[in-house]
Protein backbone atom coordinates (compact mmCIF):
# COMPACT_ATOMS: atom_id res chain seq x y z
CA UNK A 1 0.00 0.00 0.00
CA UNK A 2 1.56 3.46 -0.90
CA UNK A 3 0.76 6.81 0.98
CA UNK A 4 1.23 10.01 -0.21
CA UNK A 5 3.04 12.71 1.55
CA UNK A 6 4.23 16.63 0.66
CA UNK A 7 7.24 18.10 0.97
CA UNK A 8 8.36 21.13 1.04
CA UNK A 9 11.82 22.49 -0.63
CA UNK A 10 13.32 25.36 -1.75
CA UNK A 11 13.57 26.18 -5.24
CA UNK A 12 17.22 25.80 -5.93
CA UNK A 13 17.25 22.62 -3.70
CA UNK A 14 14.55 21.13 -5.63
CA UNK A 15 16.06 21.79 -9.25
CA UNK A 16 19.45 20.36 -7.97
CA UNK A 17 17.85 17.13 -6.93
CA UNK A 18 15.44 16.64 -10.00
CA UNK A 19 19.00 17.60 -12.23
CA UNK A 20 20.66 14.92 -10.48
CA UNK A 21 17.87 12.14 -10.44
CA UNK A 22 17.17 12.68 -14.09
CA UNK A 23 21.33 11.73 -14.72
CA UNK A 24 20.57 8.92 -11.85
CA UNK A 25 17.91 7.50 -14.77
CA UNK A 26 14.98 7.71 -11.66
CA UNK A 27 11.68 8.18 -13.67
CA UNK A 28 10.19 10.02 -11.00
CA UNK A 29 11.04 12.04 -7.33
CA UNK A 30 9.06 8.59 -4.98
CA UNK A 31 12.12 6.63 -6.34
CA UNK A 32 14.23 9.13 -5.65
CA UNK A 33 13.33 9.53 -2.37
CA UNK A 34 12.22 5.94 -1.33
CA UNK A 35 15.86 5.13 -2.36
CA UNK A 36 17.52 7.57 -0.24
CA UNK A 37 15.51 6.25 2.85
CA UNK A 38 16.13 3.00 2.12
CA UNK A 39 20.11 3.59 2.34
CA UNK A 40 19.42 5.55 5.53
CA UNK A 41 18.35 2.32 6.70
CA UNK A 42 21.15 0.35 5.61
CA UNK A 43 23.65 2.53 7.25
CA UNK A 44 21.81 2.60 10.71
CA UNK A 45 22.16 -1.45 10.45
CA UNK A 46 25.75 -1.41 9.70
CA UNK A 47 26.07 1.86 12.49
CA UNK A 48 25.16 -1.02 14.81
CA UNK A 49 26.98 -3.38 13.69
CA UNK A 50 25.08 -7.00 15.51
CA UNK A 51 22.16 -6.98 12.50
CA UNK A 52 23.08 -9.62 9.63
CA UNK A 53 23.96 -7.97 6.36
CA UNK A 54 25.74 -8.25 3.20
CA UNK A 55 28.87 -6.77 1.43
CA UNK A 56 31.04 -7.52 -1.74
CA UNK A 57 34.80 -7.22 -0.89
CA UNK A 58 36.59 -6.71 -4.31
CA UNK A 59 40.43 -6.89 -4.29
CA UNK A 60 43.04 -6.35 -7.47
CA UNK A 61 46.60 -8.31 -7.06
CA UNK A 62 49.68 -9.92 -9.03
CA UNK A 63 49.37 -13.79 -8.74
CA UNK A 64 52.88 -13.42 -9.00
CA UNK A 65 53.43 -12.02 -5.54
CA UNK A 66 54.77 -14.71 -3.40
CA UNK A 67 52.28 -16.31 -1.05
CA UNK A 68 49.83 -14.03 -1.79
CA UNK A 69 46.99 -16.24 -3.28
CA UNK A 70 47.41 -18.57 0.02
CA UNK A 71 47.39 -16.16 2.35
CA UNK A 72 44.22 -14.67 0.86
CA UNK A 73 42.22 -18.20 0.27
CA UNK A 74 43.69 -18.68 4.25
CA UNK A 75 42.22 -15.60 5.33
CA UNK A 76 38.61 -16.73 3.38
CA UNK A 77 38.71 -20.16 4.81
CA UNK A 78 39.36 -18.66 8.24
CA UNK A 79 35.97 -17.03 8.32
CA UNK A 80 34.13 -19.01 5.61
CA UNK A 81 30.93 -19.20 7.86
CA UNK A 82 30.89 -15.72 6.05
CA UNK A 83 31.83 -16.24 2.44
CA UNK A 84 28.80 -16.74 0.37
CA UNK A 85 30.80 -16.81 -2.67
CA UNK A 86 33.56 -15.59 -4.96
CA UNK A 87 34.75 -15.01 -8.20
CA UNK A 88 38.30 -14.95 -9.37
CA UNK A 89 39.09 -13.24 -12.92
CA UNK A 90 42.07 -12.81 -14.27
CA UNK A 91 42.89 -8.98 -16.00
CA UNK A 92 46.13 -9.83 -17.72
CA UNK A 93 49.07 -11.81 -17.37
CA UNK A 94 49.81 -10.69 -14.10
CA UNK A 95 46.88 -9.13 -12.01
CA UNK A 96 44.11 -10.50 -11.04
CA UNK A 97 40.67 -9.54 -9.65
CA UNK A 98 38.64 -11.14 -6.68
CA UNK A 99 35.20 -10.64 -6.29
CA UNK A 100 34.27 -11.97 -2.94
CA UNK A 101 30.03 -11.52 -1.21
CA UNK A 102 30.13 -12.18 2.52
CA UNK A 103 26.97 -12.54 4.77
CA UNK A 104 27.00 -12.06 8.16
CA UNK A 105 27.01 -9.27 11.05
CA UNK A 106 28.16 -6.37 9.98
CA UNK A 107 31.29 -6.11 12.27
CA UNK A 108 32.73 -9.42 11.24
CA UNK A 109 32.25 -9.03 7.67
CA UNK A 110 33.93 -5.50 7.73
CA UNK A 111 36.99 -6.81 9.76
CA UNK A 112 36.83 -9.53 7.08
CA UNK A 113 37.34 -7.46 4.19
CA UNK A 114 39.50 -5.22 5.71
CA UNK A 115 41.58 -8.36 6.58
CA UNK A 116 41.82 -9.14 2.49
CA UNK A 117 42.20 -5.93 1.30
CA UNK A 118 44.91 -5.21 3.49
CA UNK A 119 46.83 -8.63 2.99
CA UNK A 120 50.21 -7.30 1.84
CA UNK A 121 50.87 -7.56 -1.85
CA UNK A 122 47.47 -6.15 -2.39
CA UNK A 123 47.40 -3.19 -5.65
CA UNK A 124 43.97 -2.17 -4.68
CA UNK A 125 41.04 -2.86 -2.51
CA UNK A 126 37.13 -1.82 -1.54
CA UNK A 127 34.25 -3.15 0.32
CA UNK A 128 30.59 -2.15 -0.36
CA UNK A 129 28.19 -3.06 3.09
CA UNK A 130 24.75 -3.51 2.00
CA UNK A 131 22.00 -5.56 3.34
CA UNK A 132 20.15 -8.47 3.54
CA UNK A 133 17.13 -7.09 2.70
CA UNK A 134 14.80 -8.57 6.01
CA UNK A 135 15.26 -5.09 7.63
CA UNK A 136 13.90 -3.16 5.26
CA UNK A 137 10.56 -5.47 4.28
Amino acid sequence: MLKRFSMSLEDTLLDKFDELIANEGYSNRSEAIRDLIRDIFVQKEWLHGDKETAGVAVIVYDHHRYELARKLVDVQHHDFECIVSSLHAHLDEHNCLEVIVLKGKAKKIQKLADSLISTRGVIHGRFIGTTTGKELL
